[in-house]
């Protein structure tokens, strides 16, 4: 059996992609997060075909795979080195298809595997859901305060600029700033 890796947020989230406007993850990277081969995994959810529906998984096209493979390349260039030819697209399970994987794995690395992925992709909404939130009240507060100082016929342009920073700050990943200090070689 293989060594689980451990997971973390950062590590997740880097394995989350974009296809048919789905956040996805592909079965080799959930194979290594549950120690398994990625030969295994497939073979487990082929056994199971059922509880797979194509909005739970479905495999790539060779356009969908070129595509994910610039997301790679943008994101990580050390990752994109490994994806070299392969024989077969790869899977993509979205968030239902992972949750269902633990089912089909069975195995308590699995499980606990599975209920860390699920949290971090519970997260991943949650910060979407109130993104969108301050960004509708953000544009509902500059319509107001634009009308009012058209009715006073003052100069919008500072305000707009201001209202354009926000909406910037908000939609704009800031990235996590490098911890400082002394690293010892275990860590």
């Amino acid at each position: 059996m293989r060594k689980v890796i451990a997971l973390t947020d950062k590590k997740v989230i880097d394995k989350i992609f974009l296809a048919r406007g789905k956040k996805v993850m592909l079965d080799r990277d959930l194979a290594e997060m549950y120690g398994v081969e990625t030969r295994i995994l497939n073979q487990a959810v082929k056994r199971n075909a059922k509880r797979f529906p194509e909005d739970f998984m479905f495999q790539l096209s060779e356009d969908e795979f070129q595509n994910l493979i610039s997301q790679i390349v943008t994101s990580s260039p050390a990752e994109s080195k490994s994806w070299g030819g392969v024989r077969k697209m790869p899977f993509a399970f979205s968030e239902q298809g992972v949750a269902m994987l633990s089912s089909v794995l069975n195995s308590n690395t699995a499980i606990e595997v599975n209920i860390q992925i699920i949290r971090i992709f519970t997260r991943l909404r949650e910060e979407l859901i109130n993104n969108k939130e301050v960004l509708l009240k953000l544009e509902k507060l500059e319509k107001r305060v634009l009308e009012h100082d058209h009715q006073l016929g003052k100069h919008v342009n500072e305000i707009q600029v201001i209202f354009n920073a926000m909406k910037n700050l908000l939609i704009t990943k800031v990235k996590p700033r490098r911890k400082i200090g002394f690293k010892l070689k275990n860590q």
